[in-house]
């Protein structure tokens, strides 16, 4: 083989590890027949990316971050979370200043400001201060920060801690607008998201969170849609979000128009973000609204609390064209077609919302929408409400993607944790691993077998002589495909505070196809 060839090869390879993918253009079409295979391998780089957690001075927050062990990963690496370097302008020109000073070179503006994570981790120091970095795969690590000024957290993990590294903060409110259990699953940077069920009705404070990563300002559009199509916004469009930085945007300042629901959709001109939103209500608490699957004609919303007093879906197909959406429920005995909802109507470029009331009746649940034919695409999230008038708490749970091979959500607890899983295509056998808790435990692993058409609460394991908190990661053994979410709960002056986060695939391994086939035809 001659050096073009070797030199290609590399180049491929490092493709891969750095990426997560490799993808390589023959001008033979016969290539594709002489491959003989590909090798999954764990990849090598990822990076999350976590918003600011809370307004209120009430809120106590957790973050915590975790990679399952993995066999083949490098044996060498790290993981870690920082606090976002910028928050406004004048931060950025005060850390400036503090640097041509001389004095604590490199030192964080934002932590005499109150942009600071937990006090051990930052507080009055350096600025590249890791606020939470893993010490070994299977353990769990957390770090806590009280009060407005927990920071927004950017994060990269490599070698050994990429493959399925996962972080999550947890946030407590004890009273005022928001007041209750609000989580969410730090995400990845990206360029679109959708995000059905926010609103901009006066008795919501919804922000959607920006955080870029990079060294470069990203230029993101937000655009807003209502019962009616696209609500005009007046500062929506060509919204800059610094270098490595997070941006929150009050979804009522972008337009003139009060609405109770509103998909809200991000479109990213230039670089990467990523985006989340805070949906904050008077009377029923607040949580997160992460983003949509992407437009689908089959979508699934998994893990509805079986005690649910209320559910509302809210859907939008993006385009022109209208849509009648069937409507089933995964329950413990299979699909079943809920009374009076068999059909939903969706009009083109309309947000359309739908009270389906006490959905579960006691049972777990999860929603599963088809379009006829799969021919329109559709995102949807449902909002879902448990406790009586006046002492109620409310979530949101988006479509969500399949577990493939794997996915994790962290923060468990002995007490209060819910794992629900449904396959509803096709029947599938599922390993569930409890890690090591954050301050001791050992590992615990079972198996489940999960029907098809079914959603099934499972008794997930516990760790062993449990201190602290842990990590549940779901594997698919066969069969599938497989969705799931985790319920966090608990009850405090007699509301049911709770949070739900589905467990999308982590992503943590990778086809890389052999190159020394692929590529041999690329030879001169």
């Amino acid at each position: 083989m001659n050096r073009t060839t070797l030199s290609l090869i590399a180049g491929a390879t490092a493709l891969a590890a750095v990426t997560g993918f490799a993808a390589v253009s023959a001008p033979d079409p016969g290539a594709a027949e002489r491959r003989t295979g590909a090798a999954t391998l764990p990849v090598e780089r990822t990076g999350l990316l976590c918003p600011r957690p809370s307004t209120s001075d009430l809120a106590e927050t957790t973050y915590t971050s975790f990679t399952p062990v993995t066999e083949g990963a490098d044996d060498k690496g790290t993981a870690v979370l920082r606090s976002a370097a910028q928050q406004s302008a004048p931060d950025e020109d005060a850390e400036g200043e503090d640097e041509k000073d001389g004095e604590k070179a490199g030192k964080d503006e934002n932590d005499e400001k109150g942009e600071k994570g937990d006090k051990d981790a930052v507080e009055g120091d350096q600025a590249d201060k890791p606020v939470l970095q893993l010490e070994e795969p299977g353990k769990p690590v957390t770090a806590e920060a009280d009060g407005a000024d927990a920071p927004a957290l950017v994060g990269t993990a490599d070698g050994r801690f990429a493959s399925g590294w996962t972080a999550q903060q947890t946030t407590e409110v004890a009273a005022g607008t928001g007041r209750g259990l609000q989580g969410v699953a730090c995400s990845a940077a990206d360029t679109q998201f959708w995000f059905p069920g926010a609103s901009t009705d006066d008795s919501r404070t919804d922000y959607i969170h920006l955080t870029n990563p990079d060294d470069s300002a990203a230029v993101v559009d937000v655009e807003l849609y209502g019962k009616d199509g696209e609500l005009k916004t007046t500062v929506g469009e060509g919204i800059t979000v610094k270098p490595r930085s997070a941006e929150p945007v009050l979804l009522s300042t972008l337009t003139a128009e009060k609405q109770t629901d509103v998909t809200v959709h991000v479109v990213v001109r230039s670089g990467r973000v990523g985006a989340a939103v805070q949906a904050l209500d008077d009377e029923t608490g607040g949580d997160w609204l992460p983003a949509s699957a992407d437009p689908s004609g089959r979508l699934v919303l998994p893990g509805i609390p079986k005690d649910a007093t209320a559910v509302r879906l809210v859907a939008f197909t993006p385009g022109d064209a209208d849509v009648d959406l069937k409507v089933r429920l995964a329950a413990p005995s299979g699909l079943i077609t809920p009374a009076g909802n068999e059909t939903l109507h969706l009009k083109g470029g309309m947000t359309a919302a739908f009270d389906l009331g006490e959905l579960t009746r006691g049972e777990a649940g999860s929603l599963v929408l088809t379009a006829p034919d799969g021919s329109v695409p559709v995102v949807a999230a449902v909002r879902v409400l448990r406790g009586e008038e006046g002492r109620q708490e409310s979530a949101f749970i988006p479509a969500a993607r399949p577990v493939e091979t794997r996915a994790t959500a962290l923060d468990n607890t002995a007490k209060g944790t819910t794992l629900s899983v449904t396959a509803p295509e096709g029947g599938a056998e599922i390993r569930v691993t409890a890690s090591a808790g954050t301050k001791g435990g050992t590992p615990q692993t079972k198996t489940y077998s999960i029907r098809s058409g079914t959603t099934q609460n499972v008794e997930a394991p516990v760790p062993a002589g449990l201190k602290g908190s842990y990590a549940l990661t779901v594997e698919t053994r066969s069969g599938g495909p497989v969705y799931a979410s985790r319920t966090l709960a608990s009850t405090e002056g007699g509301v049911p505070y709770f949070t739900v986060q589905a467990l999308p695939d982590d992503r943590g391994m990778v086809a890389v196809p052999d190159a020394s086939e692929d590529l041999s035809v690329l030879q001169r």
